[in-house]
């Protein structure tokens, strides 16, 4: 669909990357992958036709279209959610009002036997043909469908989008491309403004419905569930692997350690000729040999490793003071904004040294509890903090209160203590800030390096009780492998407000959801947590948050290890896959079977005709669309006792 052949772009002496070549083919699930600044965003740009490379060719086919979902974009504020989604199809408006003015042009017509009117016929039953099989009456439902799945409610969709964040109106600009239906996505971060419902939905649909995607994500769980290829950008050069993300890591893991032994014996051999070349460069018996390893010396092409896995990179809060049993204690806590009521009769006690998750649709109160526990907002009902209970607090818009005058490095100097001074450069590379990034002003830095560098402030920082407001969203996987390692080690108590299941795995052991005005409490880690609640049905998902609030339920099963609950949960998932796909089956094939049956009735009948009584063909066809019919009937049999199968094993 999209063949790239050797691209190059230069921003400076240094390409960013050079002589890449690959091709997109149809159903491809691609993860772009690479470090941050590598050039991944760039090359979707280029792949879309936004920007143009140094060197090479991009080639796409005229027929071929593209959607591309940009990190940040322009948004509309004068129209309506609905009337905004509804931009998707206006070549389809454009199509029909042609299709219109050709009728009414038909009908006032008299000149019948004219060319002309030949002519125009032909033209109308074309775009009339080609309008009908865009599936225009099911435009309305694909909208509602999709704003539903990106988690609107139908109330939302008479709104102006000027009163929706600008997380929100993504979510449109998100849905008008799906809605689209390119033959090639391009998706640049689409779950940063997304819930775990959300995005679970989005999976779904990339995986059904998308024909071409290339993706650009730090959300491990999410790349792994959608793609089966990964490109990666590493020291200038493009390495694609025809696997899914985490069979990528060992892949380049392996590939890693290949360089290594390679670029060390270069190494050793650049030492060794250096050494006869000082030892000898004066001997005139040793002159040709000298001038022969000089040679050598200047043709040798020197072997580029990948860049360092931070990931093993250990971080660890300082010691603090120790804080009471319960932290955080809510009773009958409710928050209204005017008429709005955010939640109610929030009664929950956190435990010293629990690590819980907040989880939930966006909007259901997630972030405002957390403020209610900061004192950030009023409230009513009972809200304690615990004994000598020292709060550290990283919000989304922590990365505002940091001085623009100071450097990076003198940010994390001024708060780092002890032992930690010593390895400030180390950290700081682990977050994406090494070599002369550490030296830049944070008056320079772009909104996600001030988030990075506020979570590092956060991290050295002495605090027993630490809330993390959405911490991952500019966080690539080492830096987060970091981030959740810390955190696990973490002695105190955390409260954490996510949507990334994979940052969340094995680090919380209780998860409190928030929706319909209530917050209910799941024991145990986020893939219990996703099995208990077969987060895979929207269905299920709509009726839950529209259901009469109840009190909070506690599962009583001591939660079980995470990685047996990840493991139950993808088996879940994919005995539910194997059940859709027997229940399609099953209504095609008596699709089938009811196809043959009228075309029996209809060979019956014009057999019946004596004057279609000695037709052989009809005969023929009568014979073998009986046997046909027959054989699909076994068939149906067969696929019904695998559905029923199915549906008793789950």
């Amino acid at each position: 669909m999209i063949s790239v052949e050797g691209l190059k772009v230069e921003f400076g002496a240094k390409p960013l990357f050079s002589d890449a070549s690959f091709v997109i083919n149809p159903r491809d699930r691609i993860a772009l992958v690479g470090k941050n600044g590598a050039g991944k965003s760039t090359m979707l740009k280029i792949l879309c036709g936004q920007q143009r490379p140094t060197g090479g060719t991009v080639s796409v086919p005229a027929d071929t279209s593209v959607g591309y979902l940009p990190q940040v974009m322009k948004l509309q504020d004068n129209t309506t959610v609905l009337e905004e989604t509804r931009k998707a199809f206006a070549g389809v408006t454009r199509l029909k009002e042609r299709v219109d003015a050709m009728e009414r042009e038909l009908a006032g017509r008299t000149d019948y036997e004219s060319d002309d009117y030949m002519r125009l016929v032909e033209r109308f039953t074309t775009e009339h043909d080609r309008y009908m099989m865009m599936g225009v009456e099911s435009c309305e439902a694909d909208m509602e469908r999709t704003l539903v799945g990106l988690g609107f409610s139908r109330d939302d969709f008479g709104r102006p989008t000027s009163e929706f964040s600008g997380g929100w109106r993504m979510r449109i600009e998100l849905a008008k491309i799906l809605l689209e239906r390119p033959d090639v996505l391009l998706l640049d971060e689409p779950t940063n403004h997304l819930d775990i419902e959300s995005i679970q939905w989005l999976e779904q649909f990339l995986a059904q419905s998308a024909k071409a995607v290339v993706l650009v994500s730090h959300d491990r769980a999410f790349i792994n569930n959608v793609t089966n290829r990964t490109l990666e950008i590493s020291c200038g050069r493009v390495i694609d692997y025809k696997v899914k993300y985490d069979e990528y890591v060992v892949l380049r893991r392996e590939r890693r350690e290949q360089q290594l032994r390679a670029y060390e014996n270069q190494q050793k051999e650049i030492a060794d000729m250096k050494d006869f070349i000082e030892r000898f460069r004066y001997k005139p018996t040793k002159a040709v040999q000298v001038q022969s390893r000089i040679k050598q010396l200047e043709k040798i092409v020197p072997i580029e490793i990948d860049e360092v896995d931070t990931s093993a990179m250990h971080l660890k809060f300082p010691p603090c003071l120790r804080s009471g049993d319960f932290p955080v204690i809510c009773d009958d806590v409710r928050k209204d904004y005017g008429r709005h009521t955010v939640f109610d009769h929030v009664s929950l006690s956190i435990r010293r040294g629990e690590k819980v998750a907040f989880v939930g649709r966006n909007g259901e109160g997630k972030s405002t509890l957390v403020k209610c526990i900061m004192g950030e907002i009023p409230f009513s009902g009972t809200l304690k903090i615990g004994h000598n209970v020292q709060i550290g607090y990283f919000a989304q818009n922590q990365a505002q209160l940091l001085d623009e005058r100071l450097t990076v490095f003198d940010t994390i100097d001024s708060v780092a203590r002890g032992e930690i001074r010593t390895r400030i450069k180390n950290i700081l590379g682990a977050f994406m800030f090494g070599g002369e990034a550490s030296d830049k002003r944070v008056g320079v830095l772009s909104g996600g390096e001030r988030s990075r560098l506020a979570m590092i402030r956060l991290l050295l920082e002495p605090v027993n009780l630490l809330i993390l407001d959405e911490p991952t969203n500019h966080l690539d996987m080492q830096s987060k492998d970091v981030l959740k390692e810390a955190v696990r080690a973490f002695d105190g108590t955390a409260i954490i407000v996510s949507h990334d299941r994979e940052f969340l795995d094995g680090l919380v052991t209780k998860v409190y959801e928030f929706g319909g005005g209530r917050v209910r409490e799941h024991i145990g880690g986020i893939y219990d947590f996703l099995r208990h609640r077969d987060i895979d049905s929207l269905d299920s998902l709509g009726a839950a948050a529209n259901a009469a609030p109840a009190a909070a339920a506690v599962r009583e099963a001591a939660p079980t290890a995470p990685e047996h609950s990840r493991q139950d949960y993808t088996e879940r998932k994919e005995a539910q896959r194997r059940l859709r796909k027997a229940e399609r089956a099953v209504e095609e094939s008596e699709a089938k079977i009811g196809r043959m049956e009228s075309r029996l009735k209809e060979l019956d009948a014009l057999l019946c005709d004596p004057a279609n009584a000695s037709d052989m063909e009809l005969v023929s066809e009568y014979t073998s669309v009986k046997k046909d019919m027959e054989a699909e009937e076994e068939r149906w049999t067969a696929l019904s006792e695998e559905l029923e199968g199915l549906r008793t094993s789950i």
